[in-house]
């Protein structure tokens, strides 16, 4: 590892660890969505709720179908889970539709959680890495209007940029301009991440709040098994912000988090193997 990572406080054996909810889809592969959430969750010595948003049919070559849950059945699960169990922090993947989206929101209001509460991470998922679809057109409009205005962080890649604000980000100035647009859509704070950006030799994401900057660099690590990468970062934030730290630590801890669980990454199947926080327990 090319730096130590700090280390998340662990809970004594038979105590209560922090709890963090992840709302997003099932891959049948095993590489993003939820079980990344709840690999990366457990590494973290976190315990992982989950809201099942959408079952995909995917692998390591793409995604061949998914199939929604329906809006009532996800938002009882938000709050099933919170009312019982609670949790210190939320993340939010693969929502399918307009519908499950509105749910999520309603839901979350109506329990009367707020960014102070219970910090909320939104990694807008409009898209699997291979192209295919994972959220109806419609329910762009869902994400800016009503989910937005509830996070605490927004998380999206280049591509999610693109169809969120229309801002086409080829270098720090555009990439400035499309953190201002997001943040002008109601998050506490906007992350535009730069791993899609192929065409610089480091990956360098910026965060935003409406007043001040923090750019988080790293190398571009070789290879295509980076499956799950926006899931692992979004996921790590979260559980950094379950334990109290600030948004930029936090996203400065997510940071070198995936980071590492890139270096770690390893092939799968014939597509793009996923990345890996298994390397913890080495």
């Amino acid at each position: 590892m090319s730096q130590p990572l700090p280390v998340l406080p662990l809970a004594p054996a038979g105590a209560t660890p922090l709890r963090v909810l992840s709302i997003a889809g099932s891959d049948s592969g095993g590489g993003a969505g939820i079980q990344a959430d709840m690999r990366t969750m457990a590494l973290l010595g976190v315990h992982a709720c989950v809201a099942v948003s959408a079952v995909t049919v995917q692998n390591t070559v793409g995604v061949k179908g998914f199939h929604e849950v329906p809006d009532d059945v996800v938002a009882a699960q938000i709050e099933a889970v919170v009312t019982d169990i609670g949790v210190q922090a939320a993340k939010t993947g693969m929502l399918a539709s307009s519908g499950i989206i509105a749910a999520v929101a309603a839901t979350w209001s109506r329990l009367g959680l707020t960014r102070s509460s219970v910090p909320l991470v939104v990694d807008p998922v409009c898209a699997s890495m291979h192209g295919d679809p994972l959220l109806e057109a419609s329910a762009l409009d869902s994400l800016r209007g009503q989910l937005f205005p509830l996070a605490t962080l927004v998380t999206p890649n280049l591509d999610e940029v693109r169809l969120l604000v229309g801002v086409d980000v080829v270098d720090v100035a555009s990439q400035r301009e499309a953190a201002k647009a997001l943040h002008a859509l109601g998050p506490q704070w906007a992350l535009v991440k730069g791993g899609h950006l192929r065409s610089s030799d480091r990956s360098c994401d910026l965060l935003y709040d409406g007043a001040s900057w923090y750019e988080f660099d790293a190398e571009r690590l070789p290879g295509g098994n980076d499956h799950g990468g926006g899931d692992t970062l979004a996921t790590a934030i979260a559980c950094a912000l379950a334990h109290g730290y600030t948004v930029p630590d936090a996203v400065g801890f997510g940071k070198r988090w995936v980071t590492e669980c890139l270096r770690a990454s390893y092939p799968l199947g014939h597509g793009h193997g996923p990345v890996s926080p298994l390397f913890r327990l080495s």
